[in-house]
C-alpha cells in the first residue's frame, strides 16, 4: 500500500481536521501555507485546479476512489499525506456526503494585483456584496463559458475559493482571472466604464447600442434583495436593466449575469 495513505481509524485522527473541524475563515489563516488554504471536491474539479498551478496539501478519498477515479491525481501529488476510508465514515468525518469521493486541501495563490488581472481585459464582471456561495459560482461558470475576462469582488462579497462555490462553478473558479476590488475609482482609473444593473428611472435597457460601443465595459452586479448600494448605482457610468415580460421585475443574481454576459460579450 502507498505510505503515503493513512487509514482513517478514527474522527480524531491527527491531520484530519483540515477536512473536519475548521471553518473556511480557518483554513485561510493555515500558518503551514503561506496563503493560507481552500478544499476543492470531486476529481474533476481539482484537476482543473492542479492544471491551473494551485499545489495539493493533503487529500481525503473514499477508499474505493483509490484506484478508481482519483488514481490520477494521487499519481500527480507529490509527497503530501492521503487520508481514506470507507463512504459511511467520511461523511461523517465532514458532515455531507462526498462529491464523487474526494475532497483536496489545496494552497492558495497570493493576491493578484488589479493592474495584473485587468491587463488585457475588455469585459469585466464586479460582484458587490454578493454572500450566495451558489450564486458566486454560477457566475463564475458563466464567465467561462461566454467569455468574461476577468471577474472582481468587493470584499463583502463571498470568498470564491469557497468549497461550495468551487463547486458550483465545475472548477471555472480556476480559468478566469479575479481578484478584490477596493475602490470603483481604480477601475476607472485603468480605463473602464461602469455598468450597474439595477432598476432605476434612468435605467437603460440591456440591448441598447452604447453598451455595445465600449470598449472596456465593467457589468456590476448586486445582491439579491437590496440591490446594489445607491451610491453605486449613482456613481456608475450607466444603469441598465433587463427588459423582461409578464411583470417579472428581476432575475436570481446569476441568471441575470448570464443575460448580460451573453448580450455583451465582445
Amino acid at each position: 500500500m502507498d505510505s503515503r495513505i493513512t487509514e482513517i481509524k478514527s474522527l480524531q485522527q491527527p491531520g484530519i481536521e483540515i477536512f473536519s473541524s475548521l471553518t473556511e475563515a480557518q483554513l485561510r489563516q493555515r500558518q503551514d501555507a503561506e496563503n493560507g488554504l481552500f478544499i476543492a471536491e470531486s476529481p474533476k474539479v481539482i484537476r482543473v485546479a492542479m492544471q491551473a498551478g494551485y499545489q495539493p496539501q493533503a487529500l481525503l478519498c473514499e477508499r474505493r476512489h483509490i484506484e478508481g477515479d482519483a488514481a490520477d491525481i494521487i499519481a500527480a501529488c507529490g509527497d503530501i499525506p492521503i487520508y481514506s476510508g470507507a463512504r459511511e465514515l467520511l461523511a461523517q468525518l465532514t458532515g455531507y456526503t462526498l462529491t464523487r469521493g474526494v475532497l483536496c486541501a489545496m494552497r492558495r495563490k497570493p493576491e493578484p494585483k488589479l493592474d495584473d488581472v485587468l491587463k488585457d481585459a475588455h469585459r469585466v464582471c464586479v460582484i458587490d456584496a454578493v454572500c450566495d456561495t451558489t450564486n458566486i459560482g454560477a457566475i463564475f461558470r458563466s464567465a467561462a463559458a461566454l467569455g468574461i475576462d476577468a471577474v472582481l469582488l468587493t470584499r463583502s462579497s463571498c470568498d470564491p475559493l469557497n468549497r461550495r462555490a468551487i463547486r458550483v462553478s465545475m472548477g471555472t473558479i480556476f480559468l478566469v482571472p479575479w481578484t478584490w476590488l477596493d475602490s470603483y475609482a481604480d477601475l476607472k482609473a485603468l480605463g473602464f466604464r461602469t455598468a450597474a444593473m439595477a432598476l432605476t428611472d434612468q435605467s437603460i435597457s440591456l440591448d441598447d447600442p452604447v453598451l455595445k460601443q465600449q470598449s472596456k465595459l465593467a457589468f456590476i452586479m448586486g445582491t439579491e434583495g437590496d440591490g446594489l448600494p445607491h451610491e453605486t448605482i449613482k456613481n456608475a457610468d450607466f444603469t441598465v436593466r433587463i427588459p423582461m415580460s409578464h411583470q417579472v421585475d428581476s432575475l436570481n443574481v446569476a441568471a441575470a449575469a448570464a443575460v448580460a454576459f451573453w448580450e455583451l460579450r465582445k
